[in-house]
């Protein structure tokens, strides 16, 4: 009998569906209903809530602003002078990568509560930094290898 996580007790669908469904999720213009109806056609029977709670619980985190600069200038990356700029315009760069996060968001018409939004919006970053290659080992066009790696981190036999 093969043993499952920890993280994924009390589960009833196999963990690698389970990632599957947040990867689709997160990496795709998706909608939760979509998810459901990519599911259904492959057996599995669940609502779009329960994709919403598995997006909650096991959607990769990925640093925010508000914690990675400060890190970042205590590694010595930045400059302590170094500042963010909210200002749109003065951080194009940054606007230009957030772009693909923005449309998911657009598509998803938004979120109810603030950890929800935070939950997510943390899975499409990390999502987005191991598809574009920002992630050791990993090749940003080896698509087994990014599903290899995310069922790594959740200690699931590939």
């Amino acid at each position: 009998m093969v043993t499952r996580p920890a993280i994924f007790k009390w589960r009833q669908t196999q963990p690698g569906l389970i990632l599957c469904a947040v990867r689709w999720y997160l990496r795709y213009s998706l909608s939760l209903r979509d998810v459901e109806e990519l599911l259904e056609e492959r057996g599995l029977n669940v609502d779009h809530t329960t994709v919403w709670r598995w997006v909650q619980c096991y959607g990769p985190e990925a640093p925010i602003y508000s914690s990675a600069i400060p890190d970042s200038k205590k590694e010595g990356t930045l400059r302590h002078r170094c500042r963010h700029r909210p200002v749109q315009y003065l951080n194009n760069i940054l606007e230009q990568d957030h772009r693909a996060i923005k449309r998911r968001v657009n598509a998803k018409q938004g979120f109810r509560g603030f950890q929800a939004a935070q939950r997510t919006i943390q899975g499409y970053e990390a999502v987005h930094m191991i598809r574009k290659g920002q992630i050791r080992w990993v090749a940003g066009d080896d698509l087994l290898r990014q599903i290899q790696f995310i069922d790594n981190l959740f200690d699931l036999a590939a």
